[in-house]
């Protein structure tokens, strides 16, 4: 199909600001146990710093998605996810000094806008299992080079919680000789991120095409809003229910990080407390969760709780935030 220059500056534009919108929209969500929220920092990362690093994402995905309506059939592998991500990375770096605010969204949101960009030229509009084909299309068409860069921006990013890699199917990410193994194994960003998602959701969702976030997330965050006409319930409960189905892998590594280097082991070893969150979430919507003074309270007190014991469900906070995006492509406005 082709397309005036206009028309895919048009779809860019929207789809750029969709992203900035959803990471906004999920940092202001209040509030979300254990997270930065609008009324509660982390030491050395503020709530301003996830604003910066939310608008700061804008004009890489703006690009990523001018890419990918630039190539032609069959020429996904030469969209350069690997250095987008990058990019975004060194992005949001620049504009904040509050430390890795982005990285997880990053990963979800740059070929979901490269995904974005293919399904709105194809059907004129945002059809949820044409999104999903065409990011399976975009992560299974990556190269050595995508993976390469994607490991170099996880460095930049200096994320907590990684832990060493030891199954041999994929380099550890704190290797000196990760890029060379990488090169010379041919291992694409899709091979490693299929090793990884073993014990990391974010990579689970890269290699199943978006599976929580379109099975569960976005219909959440539609139903509760326009249930109830409030986005901030919509996505705090969204929060609380992925929370519920899927214990935390952020939780998971950082606690059984503190007993072995092996990030493997160590998410086994860090399940049972990930698991513990994801009861107390489940009791909390139960209880009604913000509909509720009895469910608001409750929300409060376990937000006192994981700041306590320091347990941030950090990937549960970016399948929200990919969540949102979805919705706002689908045309939630509120």
């Amino acid at each position: 199909m082709s397309l005036t220059l206009k028309r895919r500056v048009e779809i860019a534009d929207h789809i750029a600001v969709a992203g900035q919108l959803a990471a906004a929209l999920e940092v202001c969500g209040w509030p979300k146990p254990g997270n930065v929220h609008r009324t509660s920092d982390f030491p050395d990362t503020r709530f301003e710093h996830f604003i910066a690093g939310s608008i700061s994402l804008g004009p890489i995905l703006r690009e990523t998605v001018l890419n990918a309506l630039s190539l032609k059939l069959g020429e996904v592998r030469e969209l350069k996810i690997g250095r987008l991500i990058k990019r975004a990375v060194l992005n949001v770096k620049a504009w904040h000094r509050g430390g890795n605010t982005h990285l997880g969204v990053v990963l979800l949101f740059v070929p979901m806008a490269a995904a974005a960009g293919m399904t709105l030229v194809a059907v004129d509009g945002m059809n949820v299992s044409d999104l999903r084909e065409n990011f399976a299309k975009v992560v299974k068409s990556t190269t050595c080079e995508d993976a390469a860069e994607t490991y170099e921006a996880i460095a930049l990013a200096s994320p907590g919680g990684m832990g060493r890699v030891v199954s041999g199917k994929a380099p550890d990410l704190t290797s000196s000789e990760a890029k060379k193994i990488i090169l010379e194994d041919n291992l694409t960003l899709y091979d490693v991120m299929e090793v990884a998602a073993e014990w990391d959701t974010i990579a689970r969702e890269l290699v199943t095409a978006l599976q929580i976030t379109c099975d569960v997330g976005f219909s959440t965050v539609e139903k509760l809003y326009f249930e109830n006409r409030d986005i901030n319930v919509a996505t705090v409960h969204t929060y609380l229910k992925l929370l519920s189905l899927y214990p935390d892998s952020f939780i998971a590594r950082n606690v059984g990080l503190k007993y072995t280097s092996n990030v493997s082991e160590a998410v086994k070893i860090g399940m049972k407390t990930a698991e513990e969150v994801s009861e107390k979430a489940r009791e909390i919507l139960q209880l009604g969760g913000l509909k509720t003074p009895e469910g608001r309270r409750a929300i409060f007190r376990f937000d006192g709780e994981l700041r306590r014991r320091r347990l941030n469900p950090g990937t549960t906070a970016d399948l929200t935030a990919a969540s949102l995006m979805l919705a706002v492509l689908n045309g939630l406005r509120f």
